[in-house]
């Protein structure tokens, strides 16, 4: 039986690439799948879900903006690791260690693993250079990116193999220096079993004279919430019972809340806070509109992100900014597309897809030929040959 640990900086029930690529390994025959993860409640647990065996580490994920914080807290989450690397060695329980980013450096809790002869796997969820810039933007220095870059390199140097979540991404790590043979591409995409396009319960626009509109995932302005925020004021009285949902929680919220606090909106927007996956797709299912509000930063520009993939595999119609990613993936025929960091052109997207009810349904069902080409099927291949290399 082939042992492996998967090590995720996040809670297990909030991370679908996590749990689907865990769920994946832990089919093979002969495999089985331990994950270390950060706590989500006051006490750690270790417990298994579909076969697989979670333990949390007693730390929880931080979410703010202190970039010390940040560090000391992927340090000592990198150090709980390492210690239970070291005790499933010691078990003769380790033969594959899977390390999701971000950081990258987590990959040093399996470095008994490494001189030991295992394999480590590297999985890209978000580039560091890229995340970085654009989350400290007016604080990040040139030093802080050559030493980002530094950590970069010696980490995927560390690892076998590279997992990507996109081809953009990709392209941006080999120019980076990073070998190309050493990456898999496997696409952030919905878990087929939860975000099922059959499944949906999505239909009825405007019940009880509503339309509603999502916005699902970390609430952060360098995620243009606050932006999507500002595009409400645009819209008045020109869309009937409009209401904006907003789902998740992260590093703005507070400063998101006073916004639209401040700008008159209490009644039209409403904060939901974190919804676990299991119970996602009700929620999403009863939206009329999804929303990516993302501004341009050398973040974004890398992401095609997988709440607009969520929307998509529901049949639920999306508005998003020409990113260099998405625009790689997505035509006008497929999306309601915005001009990056312009408030009148996402408020004017919005309108245009909230007035015709006829053409949101048929750009959602050509937006879902992506899911047909690039769903986790086809990336899913690559990645079991991947594991079977090793």
């Amino acid at each position: 039986m082939k042992q492996v640990c998967m090590i995720a900086y996040t809670g297990y029930s909030l991370d679908n690439r996590v749990r689907r690529e865990a769920e994946a390994v832990n089919t093979l025959p002969g495999y089985c799948v331990t994950i270390l993860t950060a706590k989500e409640q006051d006490v750690p647990r270790t417990y298994e879900k579909g076969g697989i065996r979670i333990v949390e580490l007693d730390i929880p994920k931080y979410q703010g903006k202190s970039g010390a914080r940040y560090i000391l807290c992927y340090i000592h989450f990198t150090f709980l690791a390492f210690i239970e690397c070291a005790k499933l060695m010691a078990r003769k329980s380790l033969d594959i260690v899977h390390v999701h980013n971000m950081p990258n450096f987590l990959v040093f809790a399996g470095l008994i693993p490494l001189l030991s002869g295992k394999p480590i796997i590297l999985d890209e969820h978000d580039t560091m250079v890229e995340t970085y810039s654009a989350k400290f933007a007016g604080r990040f220095s040139w030093f802080l990116e050559r030493v980002l870059r530094l950590e970069e390199a010696v980490c995927c140097r560390m690892a076998r193999h590279i997992v990507c979540v996109n081809d953009m991404q990709k392209a941006a790590m080999v120019a980076r220096n990073i070998p190309g043979e050493k990456i898999v591409v496997a696409m952030n995409v919905p878990d087929p079993k939860l975000f099922n396009h059959t499944r949906s319960i999505h239909g009825c626009s405007r019940e009880n004279g509503k339309f509603r509109m999502i916005y699902h995932g970390t609430v952060a302005k360098r995620l243009g919430v606050d932006l999507a925020i500002r595009a409400m004021t645009k819209l008045g009285d020109k869309i009937p019972g409009l209401e904006f949902h907003v789902v998740g929680d992260g590093d703005d919220m507070k400063e998101i809340q006073d916004l639209s606090r401040s700008l008159g909106l209490g009644d039209k927007i409403r904060y939901r806070g974190i919804v676990p996956l299991d119970r996602l797709v009700p929620v999403l299912g009863g939206m009329d509109l999804g929303i990516i509000p993302n501004g341009r930063n050398s973040a974004t520009e890398l992401m095609l992100p997988v709440k607009m993939l969520e929307c998509v595999a529901l049949g639920i119609p999306v508005v998003a900014p020409r990113l260099k990613t998405i625009t790689h993936y997505f035509t006008e025929d497929k999306v309601f597309f915005f001009e990056p960091d312009d408030i009148d052109s996402m408020a004017q997207a919005i309108l245009a897809a909230s007035s015709n009810e006829e053409e949101r349904a048929r750009r959602a069902l050509a937006a879902k030929g992506f899911l047909e080409k690039h769903g986790w099927e086809t990336h899913k291949t690559e990645f079991i040959e991947m594991y079977k290399s090793l």
